[in-house]
C-alpha cells in the first residue's frame, strides 16, 4: 500500500457518519447491507449517506452490487487490513517491540471463536 492510499482511507473514515457506515457494515459482513436499510440504521438521509457510501468507495474500503432493485454495500474488509497492516510495519520501522501491544491487543478481542464441539455420549 502507498502512503496516498493510506491516506485517502483514513480520510474517507476521519468523519463521524462515514466511520460508523463503515463499522456497521463490518458487523454485517459477509452479507452487508441496502443502501435503504444502512439509512434506515445510521438515521441518515439516503442522499446524504450516498455522498458518504460514495467517499468510502473512492477510498476502496466499501463495495457495491446491485440485486434486484437494491444497491447493496458491504465492506472491504482486505482493503481494511491493508491500511491496519501499512500503519504498523511504517510505524513499527521495522522494530517488533514497539507494535507487540497493538498485536496482543487485537489477538485478545479478535482471535477466532472456536466452534464447541457437542459431546455425544451413548449409552452401551
Amino acid at each position: 500500500m502507498e502512503t496516498e492510499e493510506a491516506v485517502m482511507a483514513l480520510a474517507a473514515l476521519s468523519q463521524p457518519t462515514r466511520l460508523e457506515a463503515f463499522r456497521t457494515l463490518v458487523r454485517h459482513e459477509p452479507d452487508g447491507l441496502a443502501a435503504g436499510d444502512l439509512a434506515r440504521l445510521l438515521e441518515v438521509p439516503p442522499n446524504t449517506l450516498s455522498a458518504h457510501l460514495s467517499i468510502l468507495t473512492r477510498a476502496r474500503l466499501v463495495t457495491s452490487e446491485r440485486r434486484s432493485r437494491s444497491i447493496v454495500y458491504r465492506a472491504n474488509l482486505a482493503e481494511f487490513r491493508d491500511v491496519a497492516v501499512f500503519l504498523l510495519r511504517d510505524c513499527c520501522g521495522g522494530r517488533p517491540e514497539v507494535c507487540e501491544p497493538v498485536v496482543q491487543s487485537l489477538q485478545s478481542c479478535c482471535s477466532p471463536k472456536r466452534k464447541e464441539r457437542s459431546r455425544v455420549r451413548s449409552q452401551v
